[in-house]
């Protein structure tokens, strides 16, 4: 059954019909064989952003849709329902323009920023590496100043996009300091010394392209650097807060999918004279999966109303991030359950929504991240204050 959607204006709801539309007519037919062939679908993202949905919560003067963040997480719900490789890159995409439009200057916003928002290019975010995962102040990736440049050398680990993104914003260090020495970058593809190495094999989201990217003297022009010298990890943990609601959509959309195949499953298939949706012990199983993706989108939308109001919103992302991908670890399982021998099965999808689910309780920081931050968040000063979330 689709999804109830919290949409305050014609135009939202206009952009959600959209993209469910796009979504069953251009990218389902695509889904199962470009992940079974693990081939990138590029086309799938020129699709998307000839329609406008890869800058959709930029402003509009960039080239951006400017749309509420509550709007553009349901845009991903729908994607991900159907391909969340595909959704999943969407939200790195985002992810990878938020430095320059969130702490870019106005020159270098006005520059790059309508042609990352434009739809033909794609992004790709370089923060992990093989040993600085979690805990990105221990990274050793470096940037020296020479002249009007820097030359960046070390290596990325686990990049989205890796080999197929046209420009990648970098984190990088550039003093000793452990959390105020790393600076952040806009590195163009085709930039000599940049080199993306053979794609990761993983178990699902075999479509999204990941992998280790190494930068051998990598010279970029000191304009390119987003923010000030050591800026850098702040830029990074304030987009992540972002990117995890991001990925709190992804698999709520994923769940979505899963679930909707296992229901018209369990309406088609008969045992004991009646379809299995009528025998109590199945029904309750997807009374479960129902309540858990209710819940999770309920805690995903309530986070966005933060960030949407302006108002602090990183320990409601952590909440929304944890929330959202272990239930959708539960409900693909349960999806799988309901189909018995055939849901184990590639004839249907939802043994693929199953290995998909498990990356998201990992990446944008694994839960046991997500419980520190919450964790630390209750230990802080009350700070006593009513947010007001206005209507319109």
């Amino acid at each position: 059954m689709p999804a109830t959607r919290f949409l305050a204006t014609d135009e939202a709801a206009a952009l959600i019909e959209l993209t469910r539309t796009l979504a069953v007519k251009e990218l389902a037919p695509q889904a199962a064989e470009a992940e079974a062939e693990a081939r990138f679908p590029r086309e799938a993202f020129r699709t998307l952003g000839r329609a406008g949905l890869l800058g959709l919560p930029y402003p509009e003067k960039y080239g951006g849709g400017g749309q509420p963040y509550e709007v553009y997480l349901q845009v991903l719900e729908e994607i991900a329902a159907v391909w969340s490789s595909v959704a999943v890159g969407v939200s790195v995409h985002a992810l990878s323009c938020f430095g320059l439009a969130a702490f870019g200057t106005e020159e270098q916003r006005k520059e790059w920023l309508p042609d990352m928002l434009g739809g033909e290019l794609l992004g790709a975010y370089c923060l992990s590496e093989p040993h600085a995962g979690s805990d990105p102040a221990a990274m050793r990736t470096r940037a020296v100043r020479d002249g009007d440049h820097y030359v960046l050398n070390g290596t990325k680990a686990w990049t989205t996009h890796g080999g197929h993104a046209d420009f990648y914003t970098v984190m990088a260090r550039t003093s000793e300091d452990r959390s105020r020495g790393i600076s952040c970058f806009l590195v163009p593809a085709d930039t000599p010394g940049l080199i993306a190495d053979v794609p990761e094999r993983k178990m699902g989201l075999t479509g999204s392209a990941t992998a280790t990217v190494r930068f051998e003297d990598v010279r970029v022009p000191v304009h390119r650097r987003i923010g000030e010298e050591g800026q850098g990890l702040r830029i990074a943990l304030t987009a992540l807060d972002s990117g995890r609601l991001g990925i709190a959509a992804v698999a709520v959309g994923l769940s979505q999918g899963a679930f909707d195949h296992a229901v018209r499953y369990a309406q088609e298939r008969e045992t004991f004279g009646k379809p299995i949706i009528e025998h109590q012990g199945l029904a309750f199983v997807l009374a479960d999966m129902g309540a858990a993706i209710e819940s999770a989108r309920a805690t995903t939308l309530s986070a966005a109303r933060l960030k949407d109001c302006g108002q602090p919103f990183t320990r409601e992302a952590s909440i929304a991030k944890l929330v959202a991908t272990d239930n959708a670890m539960k409900v693909t399982t349960d999806a799988v359950q309901v189909l018995g021998g055939y849901g184990y099965t590639r004839d249907f999808p939802v043994e693929r929504y199953m290995r998909e689910a498990k990356v998201m309780q990992i990446f944008e920081g694994t839960n046991q991240i997500q419980r520190m931050v919450i964790s630390r968040a209750l230990n802080e000063p009350a700070k006593g204050t009513v947010t007001v979330l206005k209507t319109h």
